[in-house]
């Protein structure tokens, strides 16, 4: 976050955001912390960080802006005594029951990554693509064609163009681009009743009747973005090629799919080397409106945010082969729910032809395997169920070592942070509040 918004400038919610921060050149860490209005709440604060030996070089405060019987203070403190710091963060935050946050210190191995608190902040990274985008690749199909490679430009303007809130633009496609929807579009239809999973089956017919599948007519983003909206939540938002793995998994997080618009080259219409929106409608968005489904890729990005590098390419890994190339049970039989497989004529006929390997979902040993994005996948995992898959996700989220954890409040469409027992009890009185509700239905039914 630049350093404009690390200070009070007055957004009612810079002030619980993690950030990481360069190196502070004098040795002075910030922190923001809110107390009740009470006689001697402050004193008491200041005389923890005086007992500690820390001593403070600026102090501000002003009326909090989430709370009318709480009060924000802004402090700048000396960097001398890094552990003794530490305790006294823990002990605000545990004993007395102060909202803390670090905005700056000396950067150190394990520094939180920035991440999201909001749903407008994806704004922040949604245009920072790794590659395509109006560029392509020397082996790119559309790579010598100055008509594919204008047309990809006009795509790539639209998501760079983009905020959060707006309609996503519509698309008058081409005649030519039509046609290579409709090939794809029919080819993998004829394979949907026999090898795709219940959820998709279920949802693909309301896709055809709601948002415009067809095989001459590419479906706008912005009608299906509504569907899924009423569906489970999620939405779409326009990019303009691959985010990074961290960036990605954090719009999940907040029920939000980065999507493609533009469609691959016609001269391979069987073939793409990159996400288009083959891949994103006729793979990703049937299952995207199964609410089991869509909780499950929404705890993979939740569990992302502030993750250490080396996690983050685990949960990417295991996105790959559940969200992409995933199989799960049903019945008997192996189906395919992974949009990777469900956008793929060759590969979907392939990976339940008995020919690769078939293991079960096991995230002890998922997460390291090692994969192939150019080639069909060697081995295919098998979920028994959307709901175990999502239980064993949960038990690998644990493991991850970040201090705080997260939940997405839907209501704000903001990530709350989950480290001090005030926001524990606020989500305990959540929680009792929908037991009820649960209770109340369950006595109505008997």
């Amino acid at each position: 976050m630049d350093a404009q918004h690390c200070k009070m400038n007055g957004d009612p919610f810079q002030e619980s955001m993690y950030i990481e921060e360069s190196s502070n050149k004098n040795g002075v860490i910030s922190l923001i912390f809110s107390l009740k209005e009470e006689v001697g709440a402050l004193a008491k604060v200041l005389r923890t960080f005086e007992e500690k030996g820390i001593n403070l070089t600026h102090i501000e405060s002003r009326p909090s802006r989430l709370n009318k019987d709480e009060y924000e203070f802004f402090i700048n403190l000396e960097g001398k005594n890094v552990p003794a710091l530490d305790k006294i963060i823990k002990s605000l935050r545990n004993d007395i029951g102060v909202t803390v946050h670090e905005l700056s210190r000396t950067k150190k191995k394990d520094t939180v990554p920035w991440f999201p608190r909001s749903i407008q902040e994806l704004d922040r990274f949604a245009n920072h693509i790794l590659s395509y985008g109006a560029e392509l690749d020397a082996d790119h199909p559309g790579f010598k064609d100055p008509v594919y490679r204008a047309r990809r430009k006009e795509f790539a303007d639209i998501a760079y163009n983009y905020k959060h809130g707006q309609p996503i633009p519509q698309v008058t496609y081409t005649e030519e681009e039509r046609k290579t929807w409709g090939i794809v579009f029919r080819e993998l239809k004829s394979l949907y009743p026999t090898h795709a999973c219940y959820e998709h089956n279920h949802v693909f017919p309301l896709l055809e009747k709601y948002c415009g599948y067809r095989e001459d007519n590419i479906p706008q983003l912005e009608d299906v973005s509504k569907f899924l909206q009423t569906c489970t939540g999620f939405r779409l938002r326009p990019v303009a090629g691959l985010l990074s793995s961290r960036d990605f998994l954090a719009g999940l997080a907040f029920r939000v799919f980065h999507s493609t618009q533009y469609i691959r080259h016609a001269s391979k219409p069987m073939y793409t080397p990159e996400p288009d929106i083959c891949h994103e409608l006729l793979g990703h968005v049937p299952l995207f409106a199964d609410p089991s489904f869509a909780q499950f890729s929404q705890e993979i990005g939740l569990a992302s945010l502030g993750a250490p590098d080396d996690f983050i390419e685990k949960l990417a890994t295991v996105y790959w082969f559940t969200v992409e190339f995933g199989l799960c049970k049903e019945g008997d039989s192996l189906k395919a729910y992974g949009a990777g497989l469900l956008s793929s004529f060759g590969e979907l006929k392939y990976c339940l032809s008995g020919k690769p390997e078939i293991q079960p979902l096991v995230l002890d040993k998922t997460p390291v395997q090692k994969y192939s994005v150019t080639e069909f996948q060697p081995i295919y995992y098998v979920a028994e169920s959307f709901k175990d898959a999502k239980e064993k996700l949960r038990k690998f989220a644990q493991m991850i070592p970040r201090p705080f954890s997260v939940r997405y409040n839907p209501y704000t469409q903001r990530i709350e942070v989950l480290d001090n027992a005030k926001q524990l009890k606020n989500l305990a009185d959540t929680i009792n509040s929908e037991m009820g509700i649960l209770c109340n239905a369950l006595q109505k039914i008997k």
